[in-house]
Order: structure tokens, then sequence, then C-alpha cells
């Protein structure tokens, strides 16, 4: 009996963490099919992932410096020197040698994560030559931040040629074509394969407890983010129609102990604030609204659950994604929104007290079959 193919899948959260929560789902759909993954995890470990099925391995964490992501810093906050750049690249390519993966995926790059080349060049330039021949994988969402810098998408495309095999698009070309936030999509047409939107319904449709039932669910993600939205809703949690129900406010793990703190002082009767949750997605199908930041993986599970929802797509620093998204699936009439800068408690009152009238929207036509698709993919790539 021949022996299970090998994934190191390599992923970055600098901010939030919606690109390992992503990564996580696609790596339990790449265990299902019967494949090896030890997920290199290089942002800070937190705590809601779910990494069942799978080898979770820590790099010596970095973060953004601030919403601009204009730097790197380490857990304490200090930018980062060559000796944790050196760690963490030998650690890496001792990952791969010990491991021989059949397949490397790396996350993101090279359409971002540019800052971490001191150690995805000598990871991809090592696949490359290995004997064995790895597949060699960018898993890419939907929408790329927009930079107006063309010299930076000739880049992309230069490294994508150079690096890579075949390039995994977590989104629907229905809804939005990769082309429309990375202009020269046409050049590397022939290694791109849309999945469709990564959502675990497998998760969904497994949930049998009534946590979060009746409930108004305000979630800032799991990241650092998200003190505007909470406070909003505190602010306006007493005029909306839905102030007699249970309000649970939940902050990212990364949000400072500080602000969290003040938040959860100023909360009234009938408020629960507390951290981001693992089981964040019953909270949803349960609740009677949902009131969240519009970021990949929240948006598609809240139209994945069934739940009524509110978007506040972040729209700090130079970040467009959660934004376009937003409006896009908002005039197909599958969400409702309130852009960032125009989110103030009687906005907030006046959306909330429309959708308490309302239900839920599925996902419908927009394909969230991202995490079978994938799986399907790679599993043919790997004749597993």
């Amino acid at each position: 009996m021949s022996s299970p193919k090998k994934i190191l899948f390599y992923v970055q959260h600098l901010l939030g963490i919606g690109h390992l929560k992503r990564a996580t789902t696609l790596a339990r759909a790449f265990a299902d099919k019967g494949i090896e993954v030890t997920l290199v995890s290089g942002g800070e470990f937190v705590s809601v992932v779910d990494a069942d099925g799978i080898q979770f391995v820590q790099l010596p964490a970095v973060k953004a410096t601030d919403r601009t992501f204009s730097g790197l810093v380490n857990s304490e906050g200090a930018d980062i020197d060559d000796d944790l750049k050196e760690s963490r690249k030998d650690k890496l390519l001792s990952f791969f040698n010990d491991l021989e993966p059949d397949m490397v995926i790396v996350e993101l790059y090279p359409f971002g994560r540019r800052q971490l080349r001191f150690e995805l060049i000598p990871l991809l330039e090592l696949a490359r030559a290995a004997d064995w021949k790895p597949v060699i994988v960018s898993s890419v969402r939907d929408i790329l931040v927009e930079k107006n810098r063309p010299e930076r998408d000739a880049e992309m495309v230069e490294k994508a040629k150079l690096y890579f095999d075949r390039i995994l698009v977590h989104g629907d070309p229905d809804l939005i074509p990769f082309d429309k936030t990375f202009p020269r999509a046409a050049e590397i047409s022939d290694m791109i394969y849309y999945t469709g939107y990564v959502v675990d319904h497998d998760h969904i449709s497994n949930i049998t407890t009534t946590d979060g039932s009746g409930e108004v669910i305000v979630s800032s993600g799991s990241g650092a983010v998200g003190e505007l939205l909470l406070r909003t809703a505190l602010i306006a949690k007493d005029e909306t129609v839905l102030a007699g129900l249970p309000w649970r406010l939940l902050a990212g793990h990364s949000m400072p102990e500080e602000i969290f703190q003040a938040i959860r002082d100023n909360a009234g009767e009938g408020v629960i604030v507390e951290r981001a949750r693992p089981d964040f997605v019953t909270l949803l199908k349960n609740c009677r609204l949902s009131i969240s930041q519009g970021g990949y993986n929240t948006v598609m599970e809240v139209m994945a659950t069934g739940a009524t929802g509110i978007a506040v797509p972040y729209a700090g620093g130079n970040e467009t994604e959660q934004t376009l998204r937003a409006r896009l699936l908002e005039e197909k009439g599958l969400i409702r929104q309130i852009p960032e800068d125009q989110l103030i408690p009687a906005k907030l009152v006046e959306m909330v007290n429309e959708r308490a009238e309302e239900t839920g929207r599925s996902a419908g036509e927009i394909d969230v079959s991202g995490a079978e698709t994938s799986a399907r993919l790679v599993g043919g790539w790997l004749g597993a």
C-alpha cells in the first residue's frame, strides 16, 4: 500500500485571522481526502482555530505594526531583527526537509506577503530544486488589496511564473473575476483555478446545540480591530426594536486588553462582552441577527448558516477588499451593509430595525464549494 501524499501549507496572518481560518478549513478538507497536511503558521497562535485532523506547527510569531501593514513586529511589539528572520527561515526550511512534501501550498504569496520574502523565496527555491519535484501552489482569496503600483503587478506575474505550478483562487468569477483587482491576471490565466468561496459546510450541518439562540451577535472578527463596531453597537442597542434580546459582543483576541475591558465595563444590562469563540458558527446559525465586520470568512458563514446579517466592512489603512466584496454581494441582494465611514449609532439603529423584519439570504447563485473543489483539485494533482 502506498504512503499518503503530504502537503506543507504555509500561512501568515498579520492583523486578523481570516487567512489562517481559511487555510485551516482547506487543510481539513485535504485531510478528509486522506492527505497528510502540515500547516505552518507564522502569525500569533489563536485558540479559536480548529486544527483537528491536521498537523499544526508554529513559527516564531510576527504581526503587522498597525492597520497600514507598514512593518512587522514580534509578539512583544518590537521590530523584527535579522536573528528572528533567520530563525523563522531555518525552521521553515527544516520543516520542508523533514517532511519531504509532495506539494507545497503558500497562502497569498506572490500576490501579497511581500514582507516575508526573506523566508518564502528560500522555501520556494528549495522546493523547486527538490529531487522529488513537489507541486507548488499559491492559495489566494478572490480580491487583492488595491495598490495602484504597476511594478508590483509585474513582480507578481514574474514570481508566479518562476516558482508556482498552479494558483487556487478562492472565489467565484461570476461575482468578481481575479482580473478585477489584479489587472495582469490574463498573463497567468493558464495557472488559475477558481474554487468558489471556502466555507466549512460539514461543520455547519453538524451543529446541534442551541447556543446563541435568539441573540444579537456583534462580532469584530478575531483580530486586533473592531473597536468602533463594538462601541457603536453598545450605544445603538437600547434604541433598536431588538433591545429586549440578549446582545453578545465578541472582540478579537488581539484587541488590546485595556480596550476590551473598557468596552466590557460600559456594557449595560442584557449585554455579554467576551473574546471571540471557537463556536462562532454555532452562534451565527442560532442567532436572531448578526452584526459583523465584512471579512471573507464571516460574510460567507453568515450566508451559509442562513443568518440575518448586517456587515460593516473594515476599511482601515489601505484595505479595500472587504468594502468591494460587501458592495458586490449587496448588489445581488445577498447581504446588507453599512460602510465603515458611515457607521454611527443612528445608522445602525435604522439598519437593525429594518433587518429585524427580514430573514437571512443563502449564498444563492454564489459558488461556496471552495473547500470541496480545492480538495478535489489538489487530490487530482497529487494522484491521491
